[in-house]
């Protein structure tokens, strides 16, 4: 019989959290595809207020040249948020901001696409006691089509205790 002990929510880690130093270029943080449907369009519509056309009439946008009403290009780049990878979370110590975003569309989404979201970690720069990290963020399709391209900035704390230590060892002689 396991011993009762109490709950604690320290513990409690999707993964062991990192500093930016631990850090890497070339790691990738994936999402969970998902499938969007008219009910994700509708409730970004509410949400945005973007009343037009283009995104919810399905005869207006094929007299307009598209195949199907278009998900609204924030809604895409919705899903680059990191929350819906594991970056937040091995980041969640050290995190301080999110600070730069830009991207470019690439291929229209409709409902019924499956869209594939990824982080990847192309700089790591120290600035002081921070440190900030550029990934660059994708989107494909189901076809495999790159949809959305770009990148996202974040500001971390960098750990700097240990060299901290050292500094104030080296300048009392080693104590």
């Amino acid at each position: 019989m396991e011993t009762e002990t109490a709950f604690d929510r320290s513990r409690f880690e999707i993964v062991a959290p990192r500093t930016f130093e631990d850090l890497r270029i070339g790691e990738v943080f994936r999402a969970p595809s998902r499938t969007l449907t008219d009910a994700h369009a509708s409730a970004f519509q509410v949400v945005s207020a973007d009343n037009h056309p283009v995104h919810y009439d399905a005869e207006w946008a094929r007299a307009h040249g598209h195949s199907a009403p278009v998900v609204h290009g924030l809604q895409v780049l919705a899903f680059t948020a990191p929350g819906a990878t594991l970056f937040p979370h091995v980041i969640g110590e050290v995190f301080v901001a999110f600070s730069s975003l830009s991207c470019e569309f690439h291929v229209e989404v409709h409902a019924g696409d499956t869209l594939y979201s990824q982080l990847e970690i192309i700089e790591l720069t120290p600035s002081g006691d921070n440190g900030l990290v550029t990934t660059a963020v994708s989107v494909h399709n189901q076809r495999g089509e790159l949809v959305l391209s770009g990148r996202h900035g974040y500001l971390l704390r960098r750990t700097v205790a240990d060299e901290q230590r050292w500094r104030h060892a080296a300048s009392n002689g080693g104590r």
